[in-house]
């Protein structure tokens, strides 16, 4: 059997020799240089445009830096093993200083917001998120400059179920979609037969079902063995604990709820009100995400998730102290990742043709070799 716990942090791949034979060999870019720039632009303004039509959002300012002891950056895993840059502003010669992180995410802060901006159950936020996360391995589709339009939306108690959490997914899919065809008619070359276009429709899964189709097998083998069945689906329950004593993925516990019991279709308890939108990337042959989200903690189940985790002591920050006192709306949100979607809808082989950040001299040359020529 192949080790499930070294699975659980996340989908990188973890060295160059390996990333050398998992970039394709034969690759040429659809679109220009310059073609691409536009492109981005206009799948961007698309995705923004009908993102906040669907689920009725505002775009709004988003933070870079956030005081450490507000507790709103996004620790992403809850093993701790992904930390955010820290730094200290003396500010008039240390009498007022403030100790500041760089965003890892935007989730936290984002639900604060939504009182801040006094949004009504049905309205949201919508933001181009930029942040960095330091401790990424850089490979094709990873990076340590995110970018995501990073959305939260206001729900009423009676909303959080799964139903409810479907419906959503099936609005942003409808988007996602969209934009794909959007810009194949401005850009016609992108409708290539090598590169099937995405399917209509999305298919939903608990984490558990994939478990029991796939018993054997490790996280990111089980999701790619179930994209080539489905090309486009939505797991649900990532962060509860499995029957194989493995949670699907490892999830940070004091943002989405994974530990909620609900019931499925066929009568099977299940937990979590959570999920990510996973596809078949036909340029890079491999599993691909695209979001991250969920509905959110409430009181309850962030003080079973805290207490599941060993993490009590998060409950001294304002922004869990604002959740165990109801001083903030329920929500559902996520993040959706601008460079991966914008790459999968550009035919584009590596992360870098669509965002420019930095990467090693080594990954560049391996993809110099490969006709892949990322942004400097």
């Amino acid at each position: 059997m192949a080790d499930k716990k070294a699975d659980l942090a996340g989908p990188g791949i973890g060295d160059y020799t390996q990333l050398e034979h998992v970039l394709p060999g034969d690759y040429s870019s659809l679109l220009s240089p310059k073609e691409t720039q536009k492109a981005i632009f206009e799948a961007k303004k698309y995705i923004e445009d009908n993102l906040c039509h669907e689920l009725n959002l505002m775009m709004v300012t988003v933070p870079l830096i956030v005081d450490v002891e507000s507790g709103v950056n996004d620790y992403l895993d809850r093993d701790g093993s992904r930390t955010p840059i820290q730094f200290h502003i003396s500010n008039d010669h240390d009498k007022h200083p403030i100790n500041a992180q760089v965003v890892q995410a935007a989730t936290k802060w984002k639900r604060m917001a939504l009182k801040q901006f006094n949004c009504q159950p049905g309205e949201g936020i919508c933001t181009d998120m930029r942040a960095v996360r330091k401790d990424y391995f850089l490979d094709h589709d990873h990076s340590a400059y995110v970018d995501q339009w990073d959305w939260e939306r206001v729900i009423t108690p009676e909303q959080r179920n799964l139903n409810f959490l479907k419906g959503v997914v099936t609005k942003i899919w409808k988007v996602i979609v969209g934009a794909e065809r959007h810009v194949q008619e401005i850009f016609p070359q992108l409708n290539d037969p090598r590169y099937p276009s995405l399917p209509d429709e999305i298919k939903f899964l608990h984490a558990e079902e994939i478990l029991d189709m796939y018993p054997d097998l490790p996280r990111k083998q089980r999701e790619t063995a179930i994209l080539q069945k489905y090309p486009a689906v939505f797991i649900i329950g990532i962060g509860w604990t499995l029957k194989d004593g493995y949670p699907h993925e490892m999830r940070a516990a004091d943002y989405d709820d994974w530990v909620t019991e609900t019931r499925a279709e066929d009568g099977h308890v299940r937990h979590g009100l959570n999920g990510d939108i996973l596809v078949w990337n036909p340029v890079t042959k491999r599993r691909h995400e695209l979001t991250s989200m969920g509905i959110r903690v409430n009181a309850n189940s962030l003080k079973s998730q805290l207490e599941l985790t060993n993490q009590l002591d998060f409950l001294k920050f304002p922004y869990h102290q604002a959740i165990v006192n109801h001083e903030i709306p329920l929500s559902i949100g996520g993040g959706i990742g601008q460079s991966r979607t914008l790459m999968l809808l550009l035919r584009k082989a590596h992360l870098g043709e669509v965002s420019v950040t930095v990467w090693p001299k080594v990954l560049k040359e391996m993809c110099e070799k490969k006709n892949i020529h990322v942004l400097n």
